[in-house]
């Protein structure tokens, strides 16, 4: 069995060694038979899905030269659950295993394993429905108070295009110009009150205030 064991410390030189990291890991490959590489990021923070030693860690894994990768903890590789799924989601597509010494049942070589990493995500899911349902719940109830949601509505200078149609150009030739969606040039002239026109004679309606700028 052809082990990559994997260590990691946020800050190096200040209380924290991959030292006992790797000392564990090649006991458990020393005790299981594993013929181990080593990869190894010293320094480098769990926040990141970009590091030297995972990044080649992965390529071998992906090549086919790795059967199994063992791990201190699961918060060494990876930086949430979600991530930890996706690590492991590839591992499985690549038929390589992943054990941690220090994280009870989590072997994805045995049955235990695959079901605990099965509970795990379905535990993430669980978790992201969640938070979804709290944030469209705060976006209705500020809605229904009148609290626009979503980014700023950008400055809009109605003017050109006012000036546009009162020269005889149509909606979409003054959003084209403008560089807006036709909708939301239709939208801002409505909401300024020149929008559509009013009177016999064609004219434009003037803007409800504010001027021809709409916010």
């Amino acid at each position: 069995m052809r082990a990559a064991i994997y260590a990691r410390v946020s800050t190096s030189g200040q209380g924290q060694d991959v030292g006992l990291q790797l000392d564990e890991l090649r006991a458990l490959a020393a005790q299981r038979g594993w013929t181990v590489a080593e990869y190894i990021d010293d320094g480098v923070s769990g926040s990141t899905r970009e590091r030297p030693g995972l990044n080649r860690l992965l390529k071998d894994a992906r090549t086919g030269r790795v059967d199994l990768v063992a791990i201190w903890k699961l918060d060494r590789l990876a930086c949430s659950v979600a991530h930890l799924l996706d690590l492991t989601d590839q591992f499985q597509s690549w038929g390589v295993g992943l054990v941690s010494a220090r994280d009870a049942h989590i072997d994805t070589t045995t049955p235990a394993g695959r079901f605990t990493l099965q509970i795990l995500g379905a535990v993430a899911e669980l978790e992201r429905g969640l938070i979804r349902e709290r944030v469209q719940a705060g976006v209705d109830r500020a809605r229904a108070a009148g609290t626009h949601c979503g980014r700023p509505r950008a400055e809009l200078d109605l003017r050109p295009a006012v000036a546009m149609l009162d020269q005889g150009y149509g909606l979409k030739a003054a959003s084209r110009a403008l560089g807006v969606p036709m909708s939301t040039l239709r939208r801002r002239l409505t909401e300024a009150g020149a929008w559509p026109r009013e009177g016999a004679e064609g004219g434009w309606a003037p803007p409800a205030r504010g001027g021809w700028t709409a916010g």
